[in-house]
């Protein structure tokens, strides 16, 4: 009976087919090249397939996974008829009315559903003054997620505050149960300041209630939720104040930038001064408190000249346009490969699960290994996929920015371990935009081979 090249190889006809040439048929064959170079090929035909079956070829990533959203060609243009006058420089207008950045915070401001902006020259600036801008002292405790990025405590060491952390969770997000411990065993604490780190919202109607009930000024570090809502209101809404992000890996891109958002009218007049407003420039902006509010808040408070470039805000400004557009997309992709990842390797591995409430935007990917996972095996794991054109980030890597031992400015004072235990097997993937959809087929691919070859055998059912 015929049978199919495969169904050769996958059985163990070609094993005894080897047993009875090489035993019985070769010894009887004339010794002539032809003959045996024949056998030979035969041989090394069911030879080679059976490796083939048992090494199989693996998937390869030859796209770069940091490649950013490039700028649409109106920013560009914008930005170079910018510099053709020379005027880059925010303040060098005629009026509010003909400044690129006074458009950008307007449009910022639309967008978010604030009623004042101040844009400047990155998010780490507005962390640190809606801070100061809230009222923190020297020396002040501002509770923060334990897991967010190095930049996050650097803002609160930044502005003269003292961080206590507050554990995360699997869905990394901030540990409520952790918090009201460290509300109460924290009594001088006045501020909070909750990071949305990767776009992932906790309660936030728990976090108000807690804030609340203890006195707590509330504050929003959004760098990773532009276009992430709450109960169908956009980020940055529940605390007093707020900070965006342009970076780079953004989900918009000047290089550098932030800004401060917030409905409070003396927040927004200080944060114009700290930014750079000095004399009567206020008047300049148009998403800033009237000159009343000002006061003589130019000569009572410092000018740190942190405002944003009139370039940055020019290469901005088209990118808002299309934040829905590029969130269903990024959102879309996202679902498609958890789908797939819970499906070939659920058992070994898990999703963090959105706060109910919460609408996302899914720009980068975040998954739990299981602790059945050794360290070796893990660290197998992120070198096969890197070794495969994808490089994957441990949260608890020894040189992670976002591991909080490595925050040695302002190290933690309490024990962390829901935190450290979680930050061990946290994994985070960038979904980049500019990728076509089949390249999320291959990034399944290298995560789950990547796996395989970590693990072997092992059972993890």
């Amino acid at each position: 009976q015929l049978i199919s090249q495969d169904q050769f190889l996958s059985s163990h006809c070609w094993k005894v087919f080897y047993f009875i040439v090489l035993t019985y048929i070769y010894p009887k064959m004339a010794a002539t090249n032809f003959a045996r170079l024949a056998l030979a090929s035969i041989l090394a035909f069911a030879t080679a397939g059976n490796a083939l079956l048992t090494n199989p070829t693996r998937t390869v990533i030859t796209r770069d996974i940091k490649t950013p959203d490039p700028v649409p060609q109106s920013g560009i243009d914008e930005a170079v008829e910018l510099m053709k006058t020379g005027r880059m420089y925010r303040y060098n207008v005629a009026n509010a009315a003909e400044s690129v950045v006074s458009k950008c915070e307007v449009e910022i401001a639309e967008y978010t559903g604030h009623k004042y902006c101040v844009a400047l020259n990155s998010c780490g600036s507005a962390i640190m003054l809606m801070m100061k801008c809230a009222g923190l002292k020297p020396g002040d405790e501002v509770l923060s997620n334990a897991f967010t990025f190095g930049a996050v405590p650097s803002a609160i060491e930044h502005a003269g505050g003292k961080a206590v952390y507050v554990e995360s969770d699997y869905n990394h997000v901030m540990d409520m149960d952790d918090l009201e411990k460290k509300l109460v065993a924290y009594p001088n604490c006045k501020f909070c300041l909750i990071s949305h780190m990767r776009g992932k919202l906790c309660d936030m109607d728990k976090l108000k209630d807690a804030c609340d009930r203890h006195g707590v000024t509330l504050l929003e570090d959004c760098a990773h939720s532009l276009g992430v809502e709450w109960n169908g209101v956009h980020t940055g809404h529940v605390g007093k104040v707020a900070a965006i992000s342009a970076q780079s890996y953004k989900m918009i891109n000047s290089g550098e930038g932030g800004f401060l958002i917030t409905d409070d009218a003396e927040i927004a007049a200080k944060c114009a001064v700290y930014a750079g407003a000095y004399e009567g420039l206020s008047v300049k902006h148009t998403t800033v408190p009237s000159p009343e509010v000002f006061g003589d808040l130019p000569t009572q408070i410092p000018n740190y000249s942190v405002r944003m470039s009139g370039l940055a805000a020019a290469v901005i400004r088209p990118q808002i346009l299309t934040l829905n557009e590029r969130r269903a997309k990024y959102n879309k992709r996202y679902a498609f490969v958890t789908e797939k990842l819970v499906e070939r390797k659920g058992h070994m591995l898990s999703i963090p699960v959105n706060t109910p409430g919460m609408t996302p935007v899914h720009d980068s990917l975040q998954i739990n290994l299981s602790h059945k996972m050794t360290d070796d095996q893990v660290q197998k794991f992120l070198d096969e996929a890197s070794t495969h054109g994808l490089p994957v980030e441990l949260f608890g890597h020894k040189s992670n920015a976002r591991n909080f031992v490595n925050w040695n400015f302002a190290p933690a004072e309490d024990p962390l371990p829901l935190t450290a235990k979680m930050l061990s097997r946290a994994c985070d993937v960038r979904l980049p935009l500019m990728w076509d959809d089949e390249d999320f087929s291959d990034m399944v691919d290298v995560l789950c081979e990547s796996l395989d070859a970590a693990v072997g055998d092992a059972d993890f059912e």
